[in-house]
């Protein structure tokens, strides 16, 4: 398979979650596509018909302070006039049709393809979920003495799912001093 010329882990990195929306910044896009941040602006500004609010949007000042404090963003020397825009999914494919260079048609791909990367990630976890309940479930009703000693590595499971739920990132489990390995 052929190896991508565009950095496939800063486009992940890039992708952030505002408004309930996976969303890139305006000047990740920039970086991504060979162009200034005013460049790819002003190209939007004039083609303002094709980015609605659900492709893209500009943050309010507490949101790019949140952002700023979640992934490290540091104010360059003078910093931002503006608050930056963000565009989603569906706005990253629009800009294709705005910005013509065949940078901008290589990196499209690839933002694409991370996108959908993002997406088989989070239903694969969702079917992954379910199916530890299913067994779970059956183990418990099935069988008395597998469903015991499943016991103790449902409670870990459980309890690294609820670790997780709360926002802390589980490094590992504790297990029962009498659990043999």
């Amino acid at each position: 398979m052929k190896k991508s010329i565009v950095p496939t882990e800063f486009i992940e990195n890039s992708i952030h979650v505002i408004r309930g929306q996976r969303v890139m910044l305006d000047e990740n896009l920039a970086k991504l596509y060979c162009v200034s941040t005013s460049r790819l602006n002003e190209q939007v500004s004039r083609n303002i018909e094709r980015f609605p609010l659900d492709f893209s949007f500009k943050l309010t000042n507490l949101e790019w302070a949140c952002l700023m404090s979640q992934v490290a963003i540091s104010k360059k020397k003078g910093g931002r006039r503006k608050l930056p825009r963000v565009f989603t999914e569906q706005g990253v494919a629009m800009l294709s049709s705005v910005l013509r260079s065949k940078q901008a048609i290589i990196v499209n791909i690839e933002i694409m393809r991370a996108f959908i990367r993002m997406r088989h990630i989070i239903t694969s976890q969702n079917k992954l979920s379910e199916e530890l309940i299913r067994l779970k479930t059956f183990f418990l009703q099935h069988s008395q003495k597998t469903g015991q000693e499943f016991c103790k590595v449902w409670r870990a499971i459980d309890s690294l799912i609820a670790a997780n739920e709360k926002g802390k990132d589980p490094i590992g489990f504790k297990l029962d001093s009498n659990a043999r390995l």
